[in-house]
């Protein structure tokens, strides 16, 4: 920080040097936004949130439980580096709020086929995950949506021929 650099650039990388000594490559991007960093200028954290890759996400997947590992191999069943963070932020639910209810969690989500992340952080957050069986949350719902609303219609009246 605070040192001057020198940059040489050309159609596809960019080289950046300190005191005639060259310091990184880059690849130069084309799409405003895009980032490069190199492995070796990450913070020690940062480096090991990366090597957080989807083998590793999967194991502690299955360490969790079976429902756990089925959602993550279905997030992961399409675009699986652009679900990876998704995936890491999901197992560590489990730091917070613990193994048995992320498990719970990710059954219920699994149960209405909904894989995604917000999923997962809602029902724990609002605590569905220890209400009991999920399926029985239709049975559940307010007069409107079950026939008996004000504004319903008898659906006899729109069958007939």
């Amino acid at each position: 920080m605070h040192q001057t650099l020198w940059l040489k650039v050309s159609q596809t990388t960019i080289r950046v040097y300190q005191s005639h000594e060259l310091k990184a490559i880059h690849p130069a991007l084309k799409q405003p936004g895009q980032r490069s960093t190199l492995d070796e200028h990450l913070p020690p954290n940062a480096s090991a949130y990366k090597m957080r890759d989807p083998q590793w996400c999967l194991k502690q997947a299955a360490a969790i439980g079976d429902n756990c590992l089925v959602f993550i191999e279905r997030l992961f069943s399409h675009k699986v580096l652009d679900n990876l963070r998704a995936a890491q932020g999901i197992i560590s639910f489990s730091k917070r709020y613990g193994e048995k209810r992320l498990e719970a969690a990710c059954e219920r989500a699994l149960t209405f086929d909904n894989v995604r992340y917000n999923t997962v952080k809602q029902i724990l957050e609002k605590g569905l995950d220890q209400q009991s069986c999920p399926e029985k949350s239709f049975d559940e719902l307010a007069e409107s949506y079950t026939g008996n609303g004000r504004f319903n219609r008898d659906l006899k009246n729109f069958f007939t021929h």
